[in-house]
């Protein structure tokens, strides 16, 4: 990740299936996700996902900073064997549920979880111990 390495809060988990970060509550926050997201995908030959994964991040990110107070974690889940299914999951301290919503052309914001919604094969929401976790699947060409 370069110059960006002193946003993240910690690796937690960078090989093998699951890759796992935490970054602060603040906006470089965005950025940073995204790299590593890209990285990741990278380092796992999953570049076709990567411009769809990195700006699906983006969007839950920068949601989990507008509403949420505390760190936000990323975290990659890559398809085991010949599985065919990328999962990626963003979590932050905020316990209420995410809410679509029908954005009017003018407006600035609203779009994020109909992106999602429209470009994932699935999504959903999970509550946390301390939170809750959005997350969704991606298929993995043949």
């Amino acid at each position: 990740m370069g110059s960006l390495a002193w946003e993240v809060i910690g690796v937690i988990h960078t090989d093998g299936d699951c890759a796992e970060w935490t970054f602060p509550a603040e906006p470089g926050a965005v950025r940073a996700a995204r790299a590593a997201v890209r990285d990741q995908l990278h380092g796992w030959h999953l570049d076709c996902l990567a411009d769809l994964a990195e700006l699906l991040v983006s969007e839950l990110v920068t949601n989990a900073l507008r509403h949420a107070a505390g760190p936000v974690g990323v975290r990659l889940v890559r398809p085991a064997g010949i599985g065919d299914t990328l999962r990626v999951e963003v979590s932050d301290p905020l316990p209420d549920p995410p809410r679509e919503r029908v954005a009017h052309p003018e407006d600035e914001s609203g779009r994020g979880l109909q992106l999602v919604a429209g470009s994932s094969r699935r999504w959903g929401t999970s509550p946390g111990e301390s939170g809750k976790t959005v997350w969704f699947e991606l298929a993995v060409p043949g």
